[in-house]
């Protein structure tokens, strides 16, 4: 039990993290900061560890990197609508 207990909290800490960054972004409507290969890496990187948590059936995983890779998609969203022109 303490096991997972680490694991949705380390998912959790990890995954709010996201949170202060999409709200900015939406907020000041400005994403050319982000690195779009860097976003693009890390959103395959988040797929991968998410079908890696649903083959060993592990929830903390399997939601921790669900939510992170909405948000992620959120932030590429924003990305390619704020572009400067």
């Amino acid at each position: 039990m303490l096991i997972k207990t680490i694991g949705f909290l380390a998912g959790l800490l990890t995954t709010v993290s996201f949170l202060p960054q999409v709200i900015k972004t939406y907020q000041t409507k400005r994403a050319e900061d982000f690195n779009l290969l860097f976003m693009l890496l890390f959103t395959l990187g988040l797929i991968f560890w998410l079908f890696y948590g649903i083959i060993i059936r592990e929830w903390p995983i399997i939601l921790a990197n669900s939510v992170t890779l909405v948000l992620n998609f959120i932030l590429l969203g924003m990305k390619m609508k704020y572009k400067k022109k």
